[in-house]
Protein backbone atom coordinates (compact mmCIF):
# COMPACT_ATOMS: atom_id res chain seq x y z
CA UNK A 1 0.00 0.00 0.00
CA UNK A 2 1.26 3.47 -0.87
CA UNK A 3 1.87 5.98 1.89
CA UNK A 4 1.45 9.76 1.86
CA UNK A 5 2.80 12.30 4.31
CA UNK A 6 2.86 16.04 4.93
CA UNK A 7 5.83 18.07 6.22
CA UNK A 8 5.31 21.54 7.61
CA UNK A 9 4.63 23.72 10.60
CA UNK A 10 2.19 22.35 13.17
CA UNK A 11 -0.77 24.51 12.18
CA UNK A 12 -0.40 23.74 8.47
CA UNK A 13 -0.19 19.94 8.80
CA UNK A 14 -2.68 19.33 11.60
CA UNK A 15 -5.73 19.02 9.32
CA UNK A 16 -4.04 16.42 7.13
CA UNK A 17 -3.85 14.00 10.05
CA UNK A 18 -7.67 13.87 10.07
CA UNK A 19 -7.49 12.71 6.45
CA UNK A 20 -5.25 9.79 7.42
CA UNK A 21 -1.96 11.18 6.15
CA UNK A 22 1.18 10.91 8.22
CA UNK A 23 2.25 14.34 9.42
CA UNK A 24 5.72 15.56 10.33
CA UNK A 25 6.17 18.88 12.09
CA UNK A 26 9.30 20.73 11.01
CA UNK A 27 10.30 24.02 12.62
CA UNK A 28 13.19 24.75 10.24
CA UNK A 29 14.90 23.68 7.02
CA UNK A 30 17.18 21.17 8.74
CA UNK A 31 14.26 19.31 10.31
CA UNK A 32 12.36 19.40 7.03
CA UNK A 33 15.29 17.96 5.05
CA UNK A 34 15.78 15.14 7.57
CA UNK A 35 12.06 14.33 7.45
CA UNK A 36 12.03 14.39 3.65
CA UNK A 37 14.90 11.93 3.32
CA UNK A 38 13.51 9.65 6.05
CA UNK A 39 10.07 9.52 4.41
CA UNK A 40 11.62 8.82 1.00
CA UNK A 41 13.72 5.98 2.50
CA UNK A 42 10.56 4.59 4.11
CA UNK A 43 9.01 4.33 0.62
CA UNK A 44 6.51 7.16 1.06
CA UNK A 45 5.00 7.59 -2.42
CA UNK A 46 3.69 11.14 -2.00
CA UNK A 47 5.26 13.76 0.25
CA UNK A 48 3.54 17.11 0.55
CA UNK A 49 5.65 19.92 1.97
CA UNK A 50 4.70 23.49 2.72
CA UNK A 51 6.04 25.95 0.16
CA UNK A 52 7.89 27.94 2.80
CA UNK A 53 9.96 24.90 3.80
CA UNK A 54 10.26 23.68 0.20
CA UNK A 55 11.86 27.00 -0.76
CA UNK A 56 14.51 26.47 1.92
CA UNK A 57 15.39 22.88 0.94
CA UNK A 58 15.05 23.03 -2.84
CA UNK A 59 18.34 21.16 -3.37
CA UNK A 60 17.14 18.28 -1.19
CA UNK A 61 13.83 18.15 -3.06
CA UNK A 62 15.64 18.18 -6.42
CA UNK A 63 17.07 14.74 -5.60
CA UNK A 64 13.56 13.29 -5.96
CA UNK A 65 12.33 15.08 -9.11
CA UNK A 66 13.12 12.14 -11.38
CA UNK A 67 12.34 9.44 -8.79
CA UNK A 68 9.25 7.51 -9.97
CA UNK A 69 8.79 6.05 -6.48
CA UNK A 70 8.47 9.36 -4.62
CA UNK A 71 6.61 12.54 -5.57
CA UNK A 72 7.39 15.67 -3.55
CA UNK A 73 4.62 18.24 -3.90
CA UNK A 74 4.80 21.77 -2.47
CA UNK A 75 1.56 23.03 -0.95
CA UNK A 76 0.53 26.37 0.57
CA UNK A 77 0.91 26.71 4.33
CA UNK A 78 -1.32 28.48 6.81
CA UNK A 79 0.48 31.67 5.74
CA UNK A 80 -0.66 31.33 2.12
CA UNK A 81 0.95 30.43 -1.18
CA UNK A 82 4.31 31.49 -2.57
CA UNK A 83 3.34 30.19 -6.03
CA UNK A 84 5.99 27.45 -5.95
CA UNK A 85 3.54 24.56 -6.32
CA UNK A 86 1.77 26.11 -9.30
CA UNK A 87 5.08 27.02 -10.98
CA UNK A 88 6.32 23.44 -10.59
CA UNK A 89 3.04 22.09 -11.98
CA UNK A 90 3.44 24.26 -15.09
CA UNK A 91 7.04 23.07 -15.50
CA UNK A 92 6.04 19.41 -15.15
CA UNK A 93 3.27 19.78 -17.73
CA UNK A 94 5.64 21.54 -20.11
CA UNK A 95 8.22 18.73 -19.74
CA UNK A 96 5.56 16.07 -20.35
CA UNK A 97 3.64 17.72 -23.20
CA UNK A 98 6.24 20.04 -24.70
CA UNK A 99 4.22 23.19 -24.04
CA UNK A 100 2.66 24.90 -21.06
CA UNK A 101 -0.98 24.10 -21.83
CA UNK A 102 -2.03 25.42 -18.42
CA UNK A 103 -0.87 28.97 -19.14
CA UNK A 104 -3.71 31.45 -19.21
CA UNK A 105 -4.42 32.84 -22.64
CA UNK A 106 -4.18 36.53 -23.28
CA UNK A 107 -7.38 38.05 -24.63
Amino acid sequence: MYKAAVIGDRESVLGFRALGLATVTARNAEEAARALHRLARDKCAVIYITEQLAAEISEDIARYIEDPQCAVIPIPSKDGSLGIGMRELHQAVERAVGADILKEREI
